[in-house]
Formats: structure tokens, C-alpha cells, sequence
């Protein structure tokens, strides 16, 4: 391509004001009737074109091809009916008609689904894409998709038109479950109320529309409940958490003949169960050094709401003390232990010895408490040893040890037994042992030592932590639906005092405490899981030794056994890519558990109708529109810029001309010293002219 450029000697604008003048000079000349005013002009010409420089400039261009975008969606809800199929077709039918037009190119780019529950990201590909090419050669972009693209914020300014190829059919009708409102938090034994609603899209036949959907829940997989709800009625649901930690509530509704998906038909919902406070009975036999270390520990918790009762003076002493003077308040033992024992998480009696304060009855009915689901934790003291045993009341037939009648004094330190190694609440209770405390025998934890022990005997349930002589220190057990813990020394407060470099007294309390009170990350046997992305990690907590395998279950039915690997005494673990997101099941010889792994609708089911709403707001500025591929496969044809780019039956493309430059030649037309001769010739002509006349 060949072409004249300007190099000036003078910036344009004073060129521009010579030109000027020099067009008044020939005006004048025209205007007094010279007759050389024509060679005047031309030697003026002349003149401003020797400080102009013109040149002829030939450049050696080599055409450039077009470059049309092709986004192809292949996300979850293009797996629906005969989408891929459609999808599949489309694509080669695009790839073919491009290949027959001249200096065409294509660039495919897939697009799956988004991390997480991202959906489909359809318009950041389109984006990335765009920006690897020069934009002077895209002639134009082609989404194939169902039309639910869920980055619309991503889209770009498209230099070409945008065709897009709709998917399904229109004729496509489907029915969705909505949770409109959950809670992620419950209170234990409280009301916790879920919005849902039931949604018809499309053409709903006649005979399934306004027909109520029936739903069903479970919570962690339990005996599920149904109601009713007509589609489009918003309704509210309501339940209760048994336990604490992780519940998991599925909602269904039957799948109907011809709708689109089932997919959107159950939701998932984890609900984490909370207590609202905390209830605990203590119950001091008698003061001394730690009498308070149970009252400190449980007041420093804001969510515990305790009650504490000191016995100060047993009811056999005769001092003479007027009785309105033995105590700020009665004992309401009627109260406590009949009317709302039932109201209580815990009991504690620390140190506490017959003595007629509480009745046989009172005390059996503790004992029915604790099978009825309650929990009770006796610190043993030399009482314990003696006649006034608890262990000789009723409460005594669900203790976990009786004792010898021997109170061993003398210093020694708590060791965690081997059983202890794999129990939640002496697990690695040996990394909160303080610097400095008392080392004992090699292998023995560095935290202080204690100097009294109640000896037991017929210990039953499980030994976690051991005294001198591998005698049995802290005894847990399970009776009926309750438990019980025996702690046979009154000792503990050693440790708050740093005697001997002290110990883990406030970490042990904590546990002892709340795994009576059922906390679910202390149960010695329990199977969770927890998701991270697609990957999730599944822990077994177990007692038992010996190899361990776990068997998900799919949200298609498919079962996988994992092995599980021993990390910790006791606790085994394994991960697991879940190839979907949705509802898994775990089950190992004993324990099963329902994990939601993301929602088990996905974005992309949220709504599964193929559309042109989401995406016309993109399409119409670039002069592009939207073809179905049930209506037939499209042709693709070059178009003006700026005029209409979808058709009946075809699309089209805009070509863009783009080339490369491979070389380029500047030559002037004439040099300087030439057009300053040629322009003294004209004047020369024009004098001679003009005097002739």
C-alpha cells in the first residue's frame, strides 16, 4: 500500500498561517486582474510545499485471519436431558462453518463449573479469552449455553457481536425446592423454625399444576417427617435439636414424572445445636483447701448457671447455734432433688459424706436422673472411704467403683493411662503440662504431684487416669442414657496452686465437665467429617484398637470404603474427594453420619430453565442476539459492522481487515533545493507575464 506523509519544517499551525497569507496574496492579484496570478499561486504552492516535505510512503502488508471466540458451557446443568447432546452438535456444526470461511480462526474455551458453588462463570472465561487476542481481529464471540450464567459483573466490551446458542427446550418445565430462611444456630430443645418454599418453572403440565408437593425431613438421617405445601405458598417448618454440634436436616420432595431435574427437589441444611445455658448442681460435703475449685472454674463460664450449696455444720453437731443463724438461706432439698432435678445438666458432690441431710429417696432419685439421661460427678475424699459413703447410698449402684475402705497418703503423680492415651478427655493431656512442673520416672508428664488417693476397687466403665501403683484415679462410665465420672482424690487443686510446678487442672476440669455434659467433640466414640472445597476429612474416635474402615455413600447411590490411618491414640483419619457436591452418608460397624458436602441444590439447579433474560443485558449492545438449537443448527455469515448479527437460522460475524505490517519505504516526492526552483521559475514566468501586459 502506497501513500503521501507530511515531515514539516514548521509546526502545522504557522504552515497553516502561511498558506493562509499566501491565499491573500493571490486573492489580491486575482482581485487587481494580473494575468500571471495562476503562476503566482503555483510558485506559492511550491514554496509551502518544499517546508512541508511531502514523501510517498509504501508499506508491505500481509493480511491477518479472524479470530472468533467460542465459549462452550459444559457445567452441571448442561448435563441435563439431551443439553450435552444439543451442546456437542453445536460446537462441530460452529467449528465446520468457520473452517469454510476464508482467513477465519477459531478459539474454543471450555467453561465447567465454578469453584465452591460459584455456578457458571461463563462471562470471566469469555473475558480471559478476549484478552489473549488483539482486539482489531475478533470478529466476533459464540456462547454455547443454557443462558444461567452467574458472572454477569465479568462481561466485557465486546468490539464484535455476541451470538449465543440456547440449549434445552421450550417446552421445559421443572419444580424446585427454596429454603427462604434457615437458622445456623439452634438452641438445644428449642423451636427452630425454616422457611421453605415450593416453586413450579415453565410449562407446568395441567395435571401437576397447583398440585401440593409432600416434604419430607430428617435430621442426621433419622425417621423422616412429612407436610404439605402447594407450590408457590411459603411455608414454615419447625423442629427440635437433640444434640449439640453439627445437626443435619435434609428436605425432600418426590421427584414428578417429565420435570427437568430432581436436583433442586431436597436441600441440605447444618444446623449447629447450642445450649442455652448451662445448669449446674454443686453440692460441697464440707470446706477445705479446694473447695472452691470447682465454684471458680464453673463461675469463670458466663454460659453456667450454678448453684452451689457448702454444708458447713452436718445435722448431729449440738453447738447450741440458734438454727435462723446456721445459714443465709434453707436447703431446699425437695426443691433441687424432686421438682427440678430434671432441670439440671450436671450434679457434683465434692467431698460430700451421709449425714441425713438428703434422704435415701433423694437419693435414688439421683440415681433415676442419671439413667434418665442426667449426669453425676463425685470428688472422693477420705469420706468417700468411710461409712458415710456415697458409694453405700442408692446413688452407689451407678458409681463406677466402690471404695477398699483405704485412704493411701502420701505424695505421687497422675499418670493418663493407656486407655486414658485414647480417651477425648485425657488425650494428649500432657502438652498442657506447664514448664517446670515435677518430672517423676522417665516418661512421666512434668506437672506436679498429689498427696492422697482413695483406693477403689471393682472398677467398671473406663479408667483414664491412674495413681501410684497403676490404682485406679479417674473413673468415667455411661449408666442408661446419663453418665458418671468418680474422681477418687481431692487433690486437683494442687495443680491451681502450682505446687511443684503445678498442672493442667483448669484443662482436665473443662473436659471432665463437658463430656458430661454430652459435648460431641469429646465422645470417646464418635465418626465427623469436615468439607473444604471438594475435599473432605473424615476422623473416627474410637476406644478400640485395630485397623478401621469407613464406607461413603454417594448422592448417586455409589459406595467407596476409605481406610482409615491411626494419627493420635485413638482418633483415625482419612480425606476424600468428593467427585460432587450433595448429601454423604458415613457408615462404619457401629456408627453412621450425613454430612451436607455444599448445598445439595447447586447454584446450578437454583434454576434450571434455559433462558435469554440473564444474558440479554450483554448481548444487545454488540448487535448480537440468540438462536435455539431446537429450532435447527445455525449458519454463520459475514456482516457490515453495526448491522444485525442474528438471523432465522444463521448468525453472523463482522471480518475485521486486520494485517501485519512487514515493511515499510519512505521516499520524498521531490527535494527541498527542487521545489525552491521550481517555485523561482513560476514567479520568474509570472513577472515575465505581467510584463509583457
Amino acid at each position: 500500500m502506497t501513500g503521501v506523509i507530511f515531515d514539516p519544517l514548521l509546526p502545522w499551525p504557522v504552515l497553516w498561517a502561511l498558506a493562509g497569507l499566501a491565499a491573500a496574496f493571490v486573492a489580491l492579484a486575482v482581485w487587481r486582474r494580473l494575468g500571471g496570478w495562476w503562476l503566482r499561486a503555483l510558485a506559492l504552492t511550491a514554496l509551502l510545499a518544499a517546508i512541508a516535505q511531502p514523501s510517498l510512503q509504501s508499506e508491505d502488508r500481509r493480511p491477518e485471519p479472524d479470530i472468533v471466540l467460542v465459549v462452550v458451557d459444559r457445567s452441571a446443568s448442561q448435563k441435563i436431558a439431551d443439553r450435552g447432546a444439543q451442546t456437542e452438535a453445536a460446537v462441530a456444526r460452529i467449528a465446520a462453518e468457520l473452517a469454510a470461511l476464508p482467513d477465519t480462526e477459531m478459539r474454543l474455551v471450555d467453561v465447567g463449573d465454578g469453584a465452591g458453588d460459584a455456578g457458571t462463570l461463563a462471562m470471566t472465561a469469555l473475558a480471559q479469552a478476549l484478552a489473549e487476542e488483539p482486539r482489531a481481529r475478533v470478529a466476533g464471540a459464540i456462547l454455547v449455553t443454557d443462558g444461567q450464567v452467574h458472572d454477569l459483573a465479568m462481561a466485557p466490551t465486546l468490539p464484535a457481536p455476541l451470538a449465543v446458542l440456547l440449549t434445552g427446550h421450550a417446552s421445559d418445565w421443572d419444580r424446585r425446592l427454596v429454603v427462604r430462611a434457615a437458622p445456623a444456630f439452634g438452641i438445644i430443645g428449642e423451636p427452630v423454625t425454616i422457611t421453605l418454599q415450593v416453586e413450579d418453572q415453565g410449562p407446568v403440565p395441567a395435571a401437576v399444576a397447583g398440585a401440593p408437593a409432600r416434604l419430607s425431613v430428617s435430621v442426621d438421617g433419622g425417621a423422616p417427617e412429612s407436610i404439605e405445601a402447594a407450590p408457590g405458598q411459603v411455608v414454615q417448618m419447625t423442629l427440635k435439636l437433640d444434640h449439640a454440634g453439627q445437626n443435619v436436616v435434609q428436605i425432600a420432595t418426590p421427584a414428578l414424572a417429565g420435570e427437568l431435574t430432581d436436583r433442586n427437589n431436597a436441600a441440605a441444611l447444618q444446623i449447629n445445636g447450642v445450649r442455652d445455658r448451662l445448669r449446674v448442681l454443686l453440692v460441697s460435703g464440707e470446706p477445705y483447701a479446694g473447695e472452691r475449685t470447682w465454684r471458680n472454674f464453673l463461675k469463670s463460664d458466663s454460659a453456667v448457671d450454678l448453684v452451689h450449696f457448702t454444708i458447713l455444720r452436718p445435722p448431729d453437731k449440738q453447738d447450741g447455734v440458734p438454727v435462723s443463724e446456721l445459714s443465709l438461706i434453707a436447703f431446699p432439698t425437695r426443691e433441687l432433688f424432686v421438682e427440678k432435678i430434671h432441670e439440671f445438666d450436671l450434679i457434683i458432690f465434692d467431698r460430700y459424706r451421709l449425714r441425713g441431710i438428703l434422704p435415701a429417696s433423694y437419693l435414688d432419685n439421683i440415681r433415676s436422673y442419671v439413667e434418665a439421661g442426667g449426669a453425676v460427678l463425685v470428688t472422693a475424699g477420705p469420706e468417700f472411704a468411710s461409712a458415710e459413703s456415697l458409694a453405700y447410698s442408692p446413688l452407689g449402684t451407678v458409681l463406677p467403683a466402690r471404695p477398699s475402705g483405704r485412704v493411701i497418703d502420701g505424695a505421687y503423680q497422675p499418670r493418663v493411662s493407656a486407655l486414658g492415651e485414647r480417651h477425648p478427655v485425657t488425650q494428649g493431656l500432657e502438652s498442657f503440662a506447664p514448664e517446670g512442673g515435677q518430672a517423676g520416672r522417665p516418661g512421666a508428664p512434668s506437672w506436679g504431684r498429689w498427696l492422697r488417693l482413695v483406693d477403689m476397687v471393682d472398677p467398671h466403665g473406663d479408667v483414664v487416669m491412674e495413681g501410684p501403683d497403676n490404682r485406679p484415679l479417674l473413673m468415667l462410665a455411661h449408666e442408661g442414657d446419663g453418665r458418671v465420672a468418680l474422681l477418687a482424690s481431692d487433690q486437683a487443686w494442687l495443680w491451681g496452686r502450682d505446687f511443684e510446678g503445678g498442672g493442667p487442672q483448669l484443662e482436665l476440669l473443662r473436659r471432665l465437665a463437658h463430656w458430661m455434659m454430652k459435648e460431641p467433640s469429646l465422645e470417646e466414640e464418635a465418626l465427623t467429617a469436615t468439607a473444604e472445597g471438594q475435599r473432605m476429612t473424615i476422623t473416627r474416635q474410637s476406644l478400640r484398637e485395630g485397623a478401621r474402615s469407613v464406607t461413603v455413600t454417594a448422592p448417586d447411590g455409589t459406595e467407596t470404603v476409605l481406610p482409615l490411618r491411626e494419627t493420635l491414640p485413638g482418633r483415625y483419619s482419612a480425606t476424600y474427594d468428593a467427585p460432587d457436591i450433595g448429601l454423604y452418608r458415613l457408615k462404619d460397624e457401629t456408627l453412621e453420619r450425613v454430612v451436607a458436602l455444599g448445598p445439595s441444590a447447586p447454584r446450578e439447579f437454583e434454576a434450571a430453565l434455559a433462558t435469554q433474560e440473564v444474558l440479554t443485558p450483554v448481548v444487545a449492545p454488540t448487535n448480537g442476539g440468540f438462536v435455539r438449537l431446537e429450532d435447527g443448527l445455525p449458519r454463520i455469515r459475514a456482516v457490515r459492522a453495526g448491522r444485525p448479527a442474528v438471523g432465522r437460522g444463521w448468525i453472523g460475524i463482522t471480518p475485521r481487515g486486520a494485517y501485519r505490517t512487514l515493511d515499510i519505504r519512505v521516499a520524498p516526492i521531490l527535494p527541498a533545493w527542487a521545489f525552491l526552483l521550481l517555485a523561482m521559475a513560476l514567479a520568474l514566468a509570472a513577472w515575465l507575464r505581467e510584463g509583457r501586459r
